[in-house]
């Protein structure tokens, strides 16, 4: 019975020291409480209830809210002190129950106000870590307060895009994206909301998360709806989202992973091989897989114009490529014919070695033409059901004809060359049709 006693006569001092030092701090004399509090958790049955740290959480908290600490070092100190012991009754005590009582629930409102200020300020001076690990503290208390229904607002607007934006200018982007998307999923808009929207687009592309990409342009284009970047799909981001050229392709590619036949994935991608294939300073070396690329850019061309075969694009790209690659070609038959016709002498004939080159550079450019024709017929033929055609249409479907005809007068004096009077005569007749059709354009 003696021990009995004494355990509860313990007990009962011990919530006594509770209630004195609560009612010390309640009278604003907080480093008071604070120093009866040091000296009572220096016992270890005062510490062995959770009661105890969120007693020093409450104290400790409001003496760094003090105006006397105000932007103190000493205040910071003090918040991460509360901060831990807070963090220590949620270990004794899994209910929370002491969180709503009405003295200490102080304890996780001062908590929040005292790292939402010192973040704040972080924020105001771009010290962009150091605010966002204060925010982040504070962004735990506010979704503990609204959950125990201390706070009146189901979000924390202010709060959520202090934390988005220190977290995203401190390189945390997977953490931005989470305080971004519940402003996003609340359909918080206006002023300098923005961009809240546009990370998330971004950031869920850059994650090949197609269905989050498309869920925050929608949203953002409800909000937004004079905004063009809301406007832009998934390929105009892969592009512009991307500095080079592997960029841009890695990143279409993607896209067509998911979306094979989508023609305008295609089609850019087919765009930006082309002008890697085909550089405006001629003189630029060409990528050591060229023919790689050449057969990746034919195939997306031929998947776009599958997906749209009234649009006359992927032919023009094709029929030009081949045209821009038959150019480099004639060059080169041409310096071998000027070389020959340099080292010719009267009563000889060429060397069987030179006369072989340039049966090889006059098939090699042959082949190169027959490739660009499919292409230029097919130009030809979509422009040819077209009602009317603009000053564009008009200059593209002349041009088209054009080389078709250069390519039939190539290929007739090929055949006059062999003596192969029929296939002469055909590309005679292809020629005049060709000839006859641009000169009516």
């Amino acid at each position: 019975m003696l021990i009995i006693a004494t355990s509860f006569v313990a007990t009962t001092l011990f919530a006594q020291k509770y209630e004195a030092i609560r009612n010390t701090a309640l009278l604003q004399q907080f480093q008071k409480a604070k120093d009866d509090l040091d000296k009572a958790m220096t016992n270890e049955k005062f510490t062995s209830k959770a009661e105890a740290f969120i007693l020093k959480a409450y104290v400790y908290a409001s003496l760094a809210m003090d105006q006397s600490k105000k932007d103190t070092p000493e205040a910071s100190t003090l918040l991460n002190e509360a901060d831990a012991a807070f963090n220590k009754y949620k270990t004794m005590d899994a209910s929370l129950a002491l969180v709503t009582d009405q003295v200490y629930q102080n304890g996780a409102v001062n908590l929040y106000s005292g790292f939402y200020t010192l973040g704040y300020n972080d924020y105001k001076n771009k010290k962009w870590s150091e605010g966002y690990d204060y925010l982040k503290k504070a962004m735990s208390y506010s979704d503990l307060l609204i959950d125990k229904k201390l706070l009146s607002s189901p979000i924390d607007t202010n709060l959520l895009i202090l934390a988005g934006i220190t977290a995203e200018n401190a390189k945390q982007k997977d953490d931005a994206a989470q305080y971004y998307g519940k402003l996003a999923d609340n359909k918080i808009g206006g002023d300098g909301f923005e961009s809240v929207y546009r990370f998330l687009v971004n950031y869920y592309f850059t994650k090949n998360d197609y269905a989050a990409f498309e869920k925050f342009k929608t949203l953002g284009g409800q909000l937004y709806p004079k905004s063009e970047f809301f406007n832009y799909d998934k390929v105009d981001f892969a592009v512009g989202l991307q500095d080079n050229f592997e960029g841009k392709l890695n990143a279409i590619e993607k896209v067509l992973a998911t979306e094979p036949n989508n023609f305008k994935a295609n089609q850019v991608l087919g765009e930006i091989i082309y002008d890697t294939l085909n550089p405006r300073d001629e003189t630029a070396p060409l990528p050591s897989n060229a023919d790689v690329l050449e057969q990746k850019m034919i195939t997306a061309f031929q998947k776009s114009s599958a997906a749209n075969p009234d649009n006359e694009l992927p032919y023009l790209y094709m029929g030009d490529h081949y045209i821009s690659k038959a150019a480099k070609a004639g060059k080169e038959r041409e310096t071998h014919q000027a070389d020959m016709k340099s080292r010719a002498k009267p009563g000889k004939p060429d060397s069987k070695e030179d006369v072989a080159k340039r049966d090889a550079l006059d098939k090699k450019y042959g082949d190169i033409l027959e490739q660009a024709k499919s292409p230029y017929e097919k130009v030809a033929a979509l422009y040819a059901k077209k009602a009317t055609l603009d000053l564009k249409d008009k200059q593209q479907y002349k041009k088209a004809v054009g080389y078709l005809a250069d390519i039939a007068a190539f290929k007739k004096a090929m055949a006059n060359k062999v003596k192969n009077t029929t296939e002469a005569a055909k590309y005679a007749a292809e020629e005049k049709k060709w000839n006859d059709l641009w000169e009516t354009l």
